[in-house]
């Protein structure tokens, strides 16, 4: 698999360990850096990489910083990706399973090597369910198409409910 890895200086040590694991597991890297421990500004490495995802360069993003959160929000404003913040391996799994996440976020100040490797390694292993979860992923999808445009109104959304027709666009 082609992996795209984008981080600023909080992640930076721990980006360089998940490298050296994913090369090792066979999979080729694609590094938007950073490449130091020096400050920087996380957007300037995120977004390539979530953007990579998103024009089939690579099939998924690995995403740093010291929590991870900022680096969510940045990857989420690439239209197309799915990225979740994931700080234990049930999350991950739930993340591809329910959510098809295309994008991981770790913060390195919040997980192990370890246990980020761990989370890694369920992430890109876990299969997406599809069924039920493929139709929430379709209406995440028509979200990145109108996201300016209000959610369809309170009522449709109860309709569905009752009836199984979408208020939704297709």
């Amino acid at each position: 698999m082609k992996i795209a890895l984008g981080t600023d200086h909080a992640g930076y040590e721990l980006k360089e360990q998940i490298k050296q694991y994913l090369i090792e597991k066979g999979h080729e890297v694609k590094d938007f850096g950073t490449y130091s421990a020096e400050p920087c500004d996380y957007p300037d490495f995120v977004y390539p990489a979530a953007l990579s995802v998103a024009l089939g360069e690579c099939e998924r993003a690995i995403v740093l910083g010291g929590s991870g959160n900022g680096e969510a929000i940045v990857a989420n404003k690439v239209r197309g990706i799915r990225c979740v913040i994931c700080r234990t391996e049930r999350g991950a799994r739930v993340s591809r399973g329910h959510n098809d996440a295309n994008a991981l976020s770790l913060g390195a100040r919040v997980v192990s090597t370890e246990e980020a490797l761990k989370i890694i390694e369920v992430w890109l292993t876990a299969p997406f369910d599809g069924g039920r979860h493929a139709r929430r992923i379709q209406k995440i999808a028509a979200l990145d198409k109108c996201s300016l445009d209000p959610l369809p109104a309170e009522s449709s959304v109860s309709t569905e409910a009752a009836t199984g027709a979408s208020a939704w666009p297709a």
